[in-house]
């Protein structure tokens, strides 16, 4: 099979060689921890599981800005170097996603337990003292700390040298600063539901969380992340930078809109969550929020005493399914993904770029909104 018919995140043995470099790492923390205590072989061995996970799309657009801005000019040593870079971003990612799964109080992830559920099961299998969740919680909190800690860690020792590394570190900075800011948004946004606020108020706080927690985050910093790390200039006003943003940006908020949609009608055997999830979780969406604004009296009234329900059984939301569909909110979500996707394409086509990275992240932005990845 060549290279150009695989899939995008396979293209240069990408995630082979994100997973190596994560693995490389991780043989080296775990020696640290074992050192320290026996106690943490089994934290050591959740990360290691838990990070076996994922289609490492940051990991993929950060090498793919690397390449995009000249990369592939240095030497193979480099080459590697910006494969470990990029590993870095799982760490991260990891972080928020243990966090986040604690915080929504998410039983699954991937289709296994979470983070604090595993721990959860390991204090009840032991018989120890005290609340088997709240020990799940001290777990599932100090384990995404450690892995935010090793995210900066693996990037610093990456096999760049300090120039390069100072050069990126203020995307690198900016982008935690990023998702923690938007989780935050995300968090207040479910706090205060769909009845302190008009819906379209709901409607630009849900496109802020969309634009903070996942947009910036998931595409648009990896490439300037990558791209500072290839010329050695972290200013996110030059040309190169600048046309990474053009496409990044609109096609992190088509990524995660796309993610939304998965969130609500998504199959469980895909998704690794169960169906509905993000309403009993009671997301505040753009999809959601496009439903509160068109709806009728009686599905705002559904709306709002059903979103966030735990309990909400099949027919629950199945219940509320219906009323985002019929209000036109679904088919509103669709034909945004297709412009903000056709924007992200358009700006690739005119940027100042590697031609193999042109190409490639065109594939990958049509993988990314459509979940062929």
């Amino acid at each position: 099979m060549s290279e150009t018919s695989l899939s995008p995140l396979d293209r240069r043995e990408l995630r082979a060689r994100v997973s190596h470099a994560l693995t490389g790492f991780l043989d080296r923390q775990e020696l640290v921890l074992r050192e320290i205590s026996a106690d943490l072989v089994e934290p050591a061995a959740a990360l290691r599981e838990f990070l076996d996970g994922g289609k490492r799309m940051r990991p993929a657009f950060c090498y793919w800005g690397w390449r995009a801005a000249g990369g592939a000019r240095a030497a193979e040593a480099l080459d590697d170097a910006a494969f470990t870079a990029a590993a870095s971003l799982e760490l991260l990612q990891a972080s928020a996603l243990i966090h986040d799964d604690y915080m929504d109080g998410s039983d699954t992830r991937r289709g296994k337990p979470a983070v604090h559920k595993r721990f959860e099961a390991l204090h009840a299998a032991g018989g120890w003292e005290g609340p088997d969740v709240r020990f799940g919680a001290a777990a599932a909190i100090l384990l995404g700390d450690i892995t935010l800690t090793w995210c900066d860690e693996m990037f610093t020792r990456s096999g760049f040298d300090a120039a390069r590394i100072h050069a990126a570190r203020p995307i690198f900075d900016l982008m935690r600063s990023e998702v923690m800011a938007g989780q935050y948004l995300d968090v207040i946004a479910q706090s205060r539901g769909l009845t302190v606020a008009s819906p379209r108020e709901i409607l630009e706080r849900a496109e802020t969380v969309i634009r903070y927690k996942s947009a910036k985050y998931t595409i648009e910093r990896p490439l300037q992340l990558g791209a500072a790390l290839a010329t050695g200039d972290g200013d996110d006003s030059g040309p190169v930078n600048q046309a990474l943003s053009a496409y990044g940006l609109p096609l992190g908020e088509a990524f995660q809109l796309r993610d939304d949609v998965l969130g609500v009608f998504g199959d469980p055997a895909t998704t690794g969550k169960p169906a509905g999830d993000d309403l009993r979780e009671g997301k505040q969406t753009v999809l959601v929020a496009l439903a509160a604004e068109r709806a009728d009296t009686e599905q705002l009234k559904l709306l709002r005493e059903d979103l966030g329900d735990a309990a909400l059984d099949a027919s629950g939301v199945a219940a509320l399914q219906e009323v985002i569909v019929g209000t036109g909110a679904l088919d509103a979500v669709e034909r945004r993904i297709a412009e903000r996707t056709e924007l992200a394409l358009a700006a690739l086509e005119h940027a100042q770029i590697e031609q193999e990275a042109r190409a490639v992240l065109a594939e990958l932005a049509i993988a990314a909104t459509s979940r062929q990845v």
